[in-house]
């Protein structure tokens, strides 16, 4: 079976955003860093910059990101939402009031026209996120 999975590209902060969304997600976080591969790094200082992070939930859900070290190029993330959907109202709730903490809503979580909950915010990393909890 294939999967889809969402990779996120940070500057310096792909430890930082993994650890918080660990936090609200939950789930096991595996973080590789370049100094573990002396071999693919060009500059010593940036040794323990992420050059692989993986948190995978007990529910099945796979967030993937590293870091971008100088000498790559890096543009900010755009044009794109890590979309959660399927979760029940209460725990849609509950990884919006997460996610939101510190980021910027851009569509309040409310019942949309189809039902359920649905909202859209960018979190404190600057990823853009979309919300939709299922009709109970």
């Amino acid at each position: 079976m294939a999967n889809l999975n969402p990779y996120l590209s940070f500057r310096t902060e792909a430890r930082q955003a993994m650890e918080f969304y660990q936090s609200v997600l939950g789930g096991a976080l595996e973080i590789t860093v370049f100094g573990d591969f002396p071999d693919m790094i060009q500059d010593p200082s940036q040794k323990d910059l992420v050059m692989h992070a993986q948190l995978t939930t007990a529910d099945g859900l796979v967030l993937m990101g590293s870091d971008t070290p100088d000498g790559m190029p890096y543009e900010i993330p755009q044009g794109f939402s890590v979309s959660l959907s399927g979760n029940t109202r209460a725990r849609t709730q509950e990884v919006w009031d997460g996610l939101a903490d510190g980021g910027t809503v851009t569509m309040p979580l409310d019942v949309p026209p189809w039902g359920g909950t649905f909202g859209m915010l960018v979190d404190r990393f600057g990823i853009p996120w979309m919300l939709h909890g299922d009709p109970e």
